[in-house]
Formats: structure tokens, sequence, C-alpha cells
């Protein structure tokens, strides 16, 4: 079995095979308009204007799991993604991600690539992890989706590479992805924004400003 043996609903409510992205290098990446990491979608679309024309393609599925950070229909996420971070790459239909009633997609991914925990000598993951232990403790059980922008990769075999946990930014793939498009000569993304905050509430309530969980060395004491 591999990706390939999905099928899925767009967010137009049209149902696909995703044998139509064989070959392709994707990213598959559950996605919310009101969540710390809402931001993620402007280097997401940066990334699929860079490689798009060499064989690339991101995959979002919103998802309304996590603090309820995704409550609008189809329509007004799609205006959403489109008005604020130019989204161009594909949206799929809202969807559960996690739990009994997760998409069959979700349930592979996170079968195939296991969830190895947050780095906790990085103080944006440590900090992360943290809030996650404090607030939904059972969250971090087992492999399941633990948040908003987890990210997939998948080669162009469709088998499942890499799993990267929300608080990995989209413009720090990029070497990765240009390991499986065979073109590793560098990375054109540039300037990666650092976003820091004092609430450790604000991942939950920020509706869609950036996240306190990228670290800024400068804010360290």
């Amino acid at each position: 079995m591999s990706i390939y043996d999905f099928n899925a609903i767009t967010i137009d409510g049209e149902e696909v095979s995703l044998k139509q992205y064989k070959g392709k290098v994707l990213i598959i990446v559950n996605t919310a308009s009101k969540c710390g990491f809402t931001p993620q979608y402007k280097g997401l679309e940066k990334i699929y204007e860079q490689y798009k024309d060499k064989g690339f393609e991101i995959l979002g599925f919103p998802s309304n799991q996590f603090a309820a950070q995704e409550p609008g229909e189809s329509s007004e996420i799609k205006n959403f993604c489109e008005i604020n971070y130019g989204v161009s790459f594909p949206l799929f239909e809202k969807t559960d991600v996690r739990g009994k009633n997760a998409h069959p997609i979700f349930k592979y991914l996170t079968e195939k690539a296991k969830f190895k925990g947050f780095d906790l000598n990085q103080p944006n993951e440590k900090k992360f992890n943290d809030m996650l232990e404090k607030k939904f403790p059972e969250l971090l059980v087992g492999d399941s989706i633990k948040w908003n922008f987890t990210k997939f990769l998948i080669g162009r075999d469709g088998n499942v590479e890499y799993r990267f946990e929300p608080t990995t930014t989209p413009e720090d793939i990029s070497t990765d992805i240009e390991k499986l498009l065979g073109t590793a000569t560098g990375s054109d993304v540039t300037n990666k924004e650092i976003y820091t905050g004092e609430d450790d509430e604000e991942v939950l309530n920020c509706e869609g400003k950036p996240c306190n969980f990228v670290y800024n060395a400068k804010n360290e004491n």
C-alpha cells in the first residue's frame, strides 16, 4: 500500500484519487486558520512556488480538532487562505486527522511515520511540548497528529519519508524536498521569519497571529 491507494474530497467537493500525484514529491499537512502556526501557510506557498515545476505538490487538509481552530465552512477556509496567504496549492475538505474518525490518509501516514517526540533541547519545541503536557496531555500519547501543521514528506514512489512536527517550519524542509526531487543544489528559500511571543496561550487563541513557539535567541533570557 502507498499514498496512491487513497481518495480524498477537495475543498470544492470533488472526489479525487491521489494517484494523480504519482511520481511527485508531496507534502501532506493538516492546517487551521486560527492557529499560532497559521502563518506557515506563507512558507508553504513559498516552497510550493519554488518547487512545483520540478515535480512537487502540497496537499492541505484543514481540521478543527485542535482547540477548534478551524471553525469555518469550506468556502470560508478557501477564501481565507487565498486572500491572506495567496495559497494556490490544493486544499481538501475539513476532516478529522486523529481518532477513530480520522481520514484513512492520516491513519496511514501516522502508521508509517511514528511520533518521535519533541526535541526538549530546543527551546521552542520544549515550550510547545510543555504546553501540550499542561493543556492537552492526551495528545502526546501514541503516534497520532499532535497539532495543526504536522507535515509528512512523501517520495516520488508514494512512500512516507519524513514526518515534521508543527514546530518545524516549511522553509526548514527545503533541503529534504530537494533531496527527494534530485535537485539538492542549495535552497533559494531565505530570510526565514522569526515569530516570538510571551503568552503561553497564544498558540491556542491567537486568531492566526504569529506563533510564539519559534525560538528567537535574543529572547533566551
